[in-house]
């Protein structure tokens, strides 16, 4: 068995003094938790005197993890339900857009969409190009063959999320009736 002694110049140099005013600071918490009761009912609390809690059949939790979880009150459906007042046949045309003015929006949709596809395929033939069927020309950089591989694999990715955002645009347009 070792002992040490310390100087008090030391116990309380620059480095601990921090130390030793937390744990003085959080001395009075630790003995301010309160005991945890279980109280029939699946009922857990902390708000009984000892007295109380023997009275009402209450246990203590000594040293046992308690998770709390909040429950969540399910929201009533007030989609199918009227206020008081509200009329059930009130018309669903208030919520329409004029058929013309539709037109016009799916025309301008699909616009936007044709001039993003040709875009996206200006992109993709582009990086086509570039990639050479997987032989794209090697730069001054890359010396090292894992560097130009590695270049290969991006390009390579590159090009399957362009097809991939081209078909989706097709899709697109397809609810449009198809490309022009």
């Amino acid at each position: 068995m070792m002992h040490f002694t310390l100087s008090p110049s030391h116990a309380f140099s620059r480095a601990w003094r921090p130390i030793a005013w937390l744990a003085l600071a959080l001395a009075p918490v630790a003995g301010a938790y309160a005991q945890v009761y279980r109280c029939p009912g699946n009922l857990y609390t902390d708000a009984l005197s000892p007295k109380e809690a023997a009275a009402k059949g209450c246990k203590t939790l000594d040293g046992a993890p308690i998770t709390v979880i909040q429950s969540s009150t399910p929201r009533s459906s007030s989609a199918g339900t009227r206020g008081p007042g509200a009329s059930g046949s009130s018309s669903s045309s208030d919520n329409k857009v004029a058929s013309d003015e539709q037109k016009a929006r799916d025309t301008d949709a699909r616009r936007i969409l044709e001039a993003e596809l040709r875009k996206e395929q200006a992109a993709l033939d582009a990086l086509k190009k570039e990639y050479n069927e997987g032989q794209p020309e090697r730069r001054g950089d890359e010396r090292n063959y894992q560097k130009y591989q590695d270049r290969v694999n991006e390009m390579k990715a590159a090009l399957t999320r362009k097809e991939a955002d081209v078909a989706s645009l097709q899709r697109e347009l397809s609810k449009f009736g198809g490309a022009k």
